[in-house]
């Protein structure tokens, strides 16, 4: 996995728009202006939000993703660049939808779908 294979998959995401909202060489991917991954600048790996503290540790746990820099929420996990590409494009997606889901209705309709 590398940065390009996760940008190339973000940007095929309805909607999903890449920013460096801190500088310093981030990646944040967002839709409807709410981040759903982050390829930061010096911790390796990309940065996806779960649907909860207890699946993002059931992920540290099970080895598929590392704890997240600090300043995320604990239900976000760090997939390394060493993660599978099946496994990452599944974490991107379901982050995307988890994120997704929780824009408002009007927000939402703007979105073409997601399979």
């Amino acid at each position: 996995m590398s940065r390009e294979i996760v940008n190339a998959i973000c940007r095929t995401f309805p909607g999903a728009e890449v920013s460096d909202p801190w500088g310093g060489g981030h990646d944040a991917w967002k839709v409807g202006g709410k981040m759903f991954a982050c390829i930061g600048a010096i911790m390796p790996g990309v940065s996806v939000k779960t649907d909860g503290v207890e699946t993002a540790q059931m992920l540290i746990d099970a080895g598929v993703g590392v704890k997240a820099p600090p300043y995320f929420h604990r239900s976000w996990v760090n997939l390394p660049w060493s993660t599978s590409e099946d496994e990452l494009r599944y974490r991107l997606a379901a982050s995307y939808r988890l994120v997704r889901s929780s824009l408002t209705k009007k927000a939402q309709a703007k979105l073409d779908s997601f399979e």
